[in-house]
């Protein structure tokens, strides 16, 4: 017992008052941080100086946060810092180093451990204060751990590098996070702790504020200067961006009625849009568009914010379809903008539908120079029905489709965020009965609302 005591006492010697810190010899590291825990549930604790006002002196964070970084075995966060302001190219390269990062986590050593999504940000909110980042947990504390973080940290060899930190526990049940920095000709170093305490969840939720410039684009420009920072790596990029450079910049409805019909995967949506074409005598257009379908697989593999900026896109190569073609006729979509902002919302903001934007966020509007539809018509069924649907059809899918069918809570992230678009908002249909009850429901609200207009 008193040999614990002098050895508890020794550790708490090492435990100097802690002092803020920069970011591996880069940047000030953002001091709260968001944990995604079992069950998609958040929790939120702050580092160093960022406690000041959030908790009481050395109390402890959330239990559940508590159990993954303190021992027994060990934790460490990884952040991908990003430079200050909204350029484009800086943001890009964070994104990619990110995707990078977990890939490389996933393999070799490392791959024992466990890894859950972690948000570190600014507690004062505000654009560009985000950085995305893992924790990585290894229940085994295995001194192999640290090594093969060192020797990753050390393969990256341009700016920026990912950022180290180590959790720790003390004798008094207390956490501490003590961050590795690179020191010039001596290698990576541990500098002094800083002390974890819980935080209070913010009123939105940390990524919302940087969605408008890495997810859910609110005009054109700011999808094209995504792609133009693509342009150095992606070949694709430069393509898609000769494409949309055809499309006029602002285009205009004709007189006949443009009609989008959304859905998840297996809502019936390929058929209702088939067979209201056909009734209407329409001209029949899907988003993404087919002059860009060639390219879809080089962006699926992208980073959230080359892969929406690439959609986005799409969505105004198909307005300028829409443009011409309800001139003469009336125009049948299937998908757009709405599938576009409604997947990066849901795969963008974690945890739960309670951390999603409130209804009437500024997110939900439709951009301002996006050639807006008459009427969108959400369709649904029951998850057990969709799940019937899906079983033996085989089809290709995006990594957002198919995570539709594993994770039910991304899935009502989806739908609660397509109920929430406004300007124009959905019209939700219940595609459970028969194609026949469905067609004629979907084909009197279109005739309802082409007679009020």
């Amino acid at each position: 017992m008193a040999f614990a005591r002098r050895a508890g006492a020794r550790l708490l010697a090492l435990l100097p008052r802690p002092r803020s810190r920069a970011c591996a010899g880069t940047m000030a590291q953002p001091r709260c941080f968001a944990l995604e825990l079992p069950g998609c549930a958040l929790a939120h604790f702050a580092v160093g100086t960022a406690a000041e006002g959030t908790a009481a002196p050395g109390a402890l964070p959330d239990p559940r946060a508590a159990a993954l970084l303190g021992p027994p075995g060990r934790s460490y966060s990884l952040c991908v810092p990003v430079a200050p302001g909204r350029d484009c190219a800086a943001r890009v390269r964070a994104a990619r180093l990110h995707q990078r990062l977990l890939q490389q986590l996933r393999r070799g050593p490392l791959k024992r451990c466990q890894l859950r999504r972690l948000l570190c940000y600014c507690p004062s909110g505000g654009v560009g204060g985000l950085q995305q980042g893992v924790l990585l947990h290894d229940p085994c504390d295995s001194p192999d751990t640290r090594r093969a973080l060192l020797a990753l940290l050390d393969s990256y060899v341009e700016a920026p590098r990912p950022c180290l930190g180590e959790f720790m526990g003390d004798p008094r049940h207390q956490l501490w996070q003590r961050p590795w920095e690179l020191r010039d000709g001596q290698g990576w170093r541990q500098v002094d702790p800083e002390p974890v305490v819980s935080a209070p969840e913010p009123t939105l939720h940390p990524v919302v504020p940087d969605l408008p410039s890495s997810g859910v684009f609110p005009h054109r420009e700011a999808a094209r200067a995504v792609l133009e920072a693509c342009t150095p790596f992606i070949p694709e990029a430069r393509a898609m961006l000769d494409l949309v450079s055809q499309c006029p910049a602002q285009v205009q409805k004709g007189k006949f009625p443009v009609i989008v019909i959304e859905g998840l995967d297996a809502t019936g949506k390929t058929t209702v849009t088939q067979a209201v074409s056909d009734a209407l005598k329409a001209v029949l257009l899907k988003s993404p568009p087919a002059s860009i379908s060639q390219w879809r697989k080089v962006f699926d593999d992208e980073p959230t914010i080359i892969r929406r900026a690439f959609y986005s896109l799409g969505n105004y190569i198909v307005a300028s379809e829409i443009a011409k073609a309800s001139v003469t006729s009336p125009v049948v979509v299937d998908r757009y903008w709405h599938s576009t902002a409604t997947y990066a919302i849901a795969t963008e903001v974690s945890g739960t539908v309670h951390h999603l934007p409130p209804a009437h966020h500024p997110i939900y509007q439709w951009p301002k120079d996006l050639l807006k539809p008459d009427l969108v018509l959400l369709l649904t069924v029951s998850p057990e029905e969709r799940l019937n649907r899906i079983q033996g059809r085989g089809l290709e899918r995006t990594r957002e489709e198919t995570e539709l069918e594993a994770n039910s809570i991304f899935r009502q992230k989806v739908e609660v965020s397509y109920q929430r678009m406004e300007s124009p908002g959905c019209r939700v249909v219940d595609a459970s009965p028969c194609r026949e009850t469905v067609l004629q429901t979907v084909l009197s609200l279109i005739q309802s609302h082409c007679k009020q207009s």
